[in-house]
């Protein structure tokens, strides 16, 4: 989960400065993360101590309600209703990256980002965006190629991942629904040669920056064996002690490592 993490704090600048280059100033001066680190981080916590995943999401956006959430979820989070708001929108596969590590079963991986998902997400696309990403997380972590990600995702999701970044780019534009964003942002990470790249190449697309970095960083963090030392330290500098405690104790737990 910390490549979903530092995916997003690399992205969150180019969300408002969208950009349509790959060589790009990966670290801004202005980097930050936002909600979809702090929920991200929400269900890492619901995973290790098995709460309410509705009590979690909402504890969470209280201690951080500045992070950039959209209003749907604010919305939802500050109100006494437990219903989910029929969401297809990308949240459900931005917050998902823990399950992809926890679960040593496909099967598994699928009913949790299902689970993950509706509370909020419970419009079928929001959950498919959900299950998409785990599941390559999952494949990608258990040492499946590309080429058997890409075969997994658009069977079981019919999403289509046979085009190219630069097929995509020209034409993208800033996207938030499951179907038209989380397609692009596994293709970023199936056209990439290492971490990096995959960021780079979510961002460049020009759209939900931080959003589609922190999912093609999720994949890319499980397929490349982690996020390289020298951009997770310079991207974590800006994450609260309080999310990376919960980071640290994730990874202890699911990947042996702190």
């Amino acid at each position: 989960m910390i490549g979903a993490i530092v995916g997003d704090i690399l992205g969150a600048y180019y969300e408002m400065h969208p950009t349509k280059k790959l060589r790009f100033r990966l670290f801004h001066r202005q980097r930050r993360f936002t909600d979809d680190t702090v929920l991200t981080v929400a269900i890492a916590d619901w995973l290790l101590n098995s709460g309410d995943l509705i009590d979690t999401l909402r504890s969470y956006y209280k201690l951080f309600p500045q992070a950039g959430f959209g209003k749907s979820f604010i919305h939802w989070a500050n109100s006494s209703h437990r219903e989910p708001y029929n969401s297809l929108s990308n949240g459900s596969a931005m917050r998902v990256s823990p399950v992809g590590f926890a679960f040593d079963s496909l099967s598994a991986v699928l009913a949790k980002a299902k689970e993950s998902a509706e509370v909020t997400h419970n419009h079928v696309e929001g959950i498919q965006g959900a299950q998409a990403t785990a599941a390559a997380i999952f494949l990608a972590r258990n040492g499946e190629d590309k080429a058997s990600i890409r075969d997994f995702v658009q069977t079981t999701f019919r999403y289509d991942l046979n085009r190219s970044i630069s097929e995509i780019r020209p034409h993208y534009r800033f996207e938030v629904s499951c179907r038209r964003s989380v397609p692009e942002s596994i293709i970023a990470f199936l056209e990439s040669t290492d971490y990096e790249s995959a960021v780079r190449n979510a961002i460049s697309l020009g759209g939900d920056a931080d959003t589609m970095a922190c999912i093609a960083g999720g994949i890319a963090e499980a397929y490349y064996g982690g996020v390289p030392k020298h951009i997770q330290r310079r991207a974590l500098r800006v994450l609260d002690k309080r999310l990376l405690a919960v980071a640290d104790q994730f990874h202890a737990r699911y990947l042996g490592t702190g």
